[in-house]
């Protein structure tokens, strides 16, 4: 017995092109579970998935057809038929899903708190991508919270392991932190925990559009905010830019403004995904060459020198303290149907998304 499934792509070459394909899923084999996504945030932080697709492998997560791609997106499901005794049904999971109605996971290593998926077509994946943790146990998890952690909790994993790896290094020298796409959750992660350093904080900026200037500097965890149009503002003093936004227009501006003023160039996002050159160009930039930041890496360079258990304790804490500001910083809107995701995925695409709005979507 078959199960009708819908699933949303994009072109992999011009995201801004999308459909939704229905498709039949049977019923799981041995060692399978079949999974309904119960619902998924989607943020800027997805697009920027679809656009380094290629370079990091982001497509391959959740196969498409083609020229046809599947983002992945953070959220909750429910198992729905098993062929695994160790993930019954009915468990509730957090983790990485397509956007879809439905999805089968083939689990393996299911321990007390979860289980990874063994696909083999991910299995030379980040390992943090494939592992879902049932909500039961997950020391992160807040009944109440689920739509702030599914906004929140894989972008502040980001912004913890940014935060870890600039101060890994000594801030490079550097006395102010500049972040691009200042509204985006990732930078106001990373805002926060810099912003928080109990000693030794660096100074933090953040660059945003016009429109977004109020929201962010509202939120108290940045020291100046400026528009890109007034990059020609930043203080000439010793940055680390952490480019959240890819726009190859801003970071030139950044780069040129501060010279051999400025001593790190670190790509992490494209929010700006249509402007987005990481690497194209960037040999002719003044100052450092950007280089691309892989939150995985890091994760595994701490998780080496902590453990699991220490690493994972550090980052529910840290979790914790943010998440009891966080949640008043942004109003829930929920978006059921494949028309409410159509509009949502083209706000994202457009730029129009409201940074005060955390958007949550279920096809069901």
């Amino acid at each position: 017995m078959s199960l009708d499934v819908t699933v949303f792509q994009s072109r992999k070459a011009d995201l801004a092109d999308s459909r939704f394909t229905h498709q039949s899923l049977a019923d799981p084999a041995a060692g399978q579970v079949v999974v309904r996504v119960a619902e998924f945030a989607l943020t800027a932080n997805n697009i920027t998935y679809g656009v380094a697709g290629d370079s990091i492998g982001y497509w391959k997560f959740f196969p498409g057809e083609g020229e046809w791609g599947c983002i992945p997106v953070w959220g909750f499901g429910v198992v729905e038929q098993s062929a695994l005794t160790e993930v019954p049904v009915g468990a509730r999971i957090y983790g990485y899903f397509p956007m879809a109605t439905h999805v089968c996971l083939e689990p393996q290593n299911v321990q007390q708190h979860g289980f990874s998926d063994g696909a083999a077509h991910r299995a030379e994946l980040p390992p943090i991508y494939n592992q879902y943790l049932f909500t039961e146990v997950d020391p992160l998890y807040q009944a109440d919270r689920e739509a702030e952690q599914m906004l929140y909790r894989p972008l502040f994993t980001t912004s913890f392991l940014l935060d870890d790896y600039l101060e890994d290094n000594g801030f490079f020298n550097a006395d102010t932190v500049i972040l691009t796409s200042a509204s985006s959750k990732t930078s106001l992660g990373l805002a926060y925990l810099l912003h928080n350093r109990e000693a030794g904080r660096p100074r933090v900026v953040g660059l945003t559009s016009a429109g977004n200037v109020g929201f962010v500097e509202g939120l108290g965890c940045y020291d100046d905010v400026l528009a890109y149009e007034n990059v020609d503002q930043l203080p000439i003093t010793d940055s680390a830019l952490v480019d959240m936004a890819g726009s190859g227009k801003v970071r030139r501006a950044v780069h040129e403004r501060l010279n051999d003023a400025l001593k790190v160039s670190t790509a992490v996002g494209a929010t700006h995904w249509q402007d987005a050159t990481v690497g194209a160009g960037d040999q002719a930039l003044p100052g450092p060459a950007p280089a691309m930041f892989f939150a995985p890496s890091q994760a595994q360079k701490r998780i080496k020198e902590l453990g699991q258990d220490g690493f994972n304790e550090r980052l529910a804490s840290a979790w914790r303290d943010f998440l009891g500001v966080a949640a008043d910083w942004i109003d829930v809107e929920r978006a059921t149907g494949e028309q409410a995701l159509q509009t949502v995925y083209a706000a994202f695409i457009s730029g129009a998304a409201d940074p005060s709005k955390g958007y949550v979507v279920s096809l069901e």
